[in-house]
């Protein structure tokens, strides 16, 4: 049995803090889970969880399933976060790229609006995948706040843009 986790923004021991991520879409939210914050330079937000979902998620270009590890970079002023995705192992999977709107942490809770668009990008590279175009499509967000939806079109083609030519590394070093 495992001990309670502390109070969202409290510190662990050894100084780590623990944050809960909000993920919301629609209005709605999407899931909550608890992290830990492992880096916060008042632009870039990264913190560490585990898979958190139940069971296994199969995409057909990559599966999530408990033990994996997702290492998460929330920015403050760009509108994506890229989760850096381990399997149990240790071995690195690839980036699960999500459109957002810029993540704001108060209280020990992480927002994220999630905005629909995807990329995938496999650990060598050389797979670069744009994802749910056709669900942001749906979503009307173009109608109802076109700047956001023009933000998150950009955001998207620049992730790719960097996937296909530096990769995602040196954005997250």
């Amino acid at each position: 049995m495992s001990a309670p986790s502390p109070e969202p923004g409290a510190p662990r021991a050894g100084g780590a803090r623990d944050v809960v991520v909000a993920l919301t879409k629609a209005g709605r939210t999407k899931i909550r889970y608890p992290a830990e914050l492992v880096r916060d330079d008042s632009v870039r937000i990264t913190v560490r969880a585990p898979w958190a979902a139940p069971g296994v998620r199969d995409f057909g270009f990559v599966r999530f399933e408990p033990g994996d590890v997702l290492t998460e970079h929330y920015w403050r002023d760009r509108w994506f976060a890229v989760k850096e995705v381990r399997g149990g192992d240790g071995g690195l999977k690839g980036w699960y790229c999500d459109i957002t709107r810029p993540a704001v942490l108060a209280d020990g809770v992480l927002e994220v609006e999630d905005l629909d668009l995807d990329l995938w990008v496999s650990a060598d590279g050389s797979s670069v995948l744009r994802l749910d175009e056709d669900e942001f499509e749906a979503s009307g967000l173009a109608g109802r706040d076109p700047a956001a939806a023009g933000a998150a079109a950009s955001a998207l083609d620049e992730l790719e843009r960097l996937a296909r030519t530096e990769g995602l590394a040196g954005l997250l070093s």
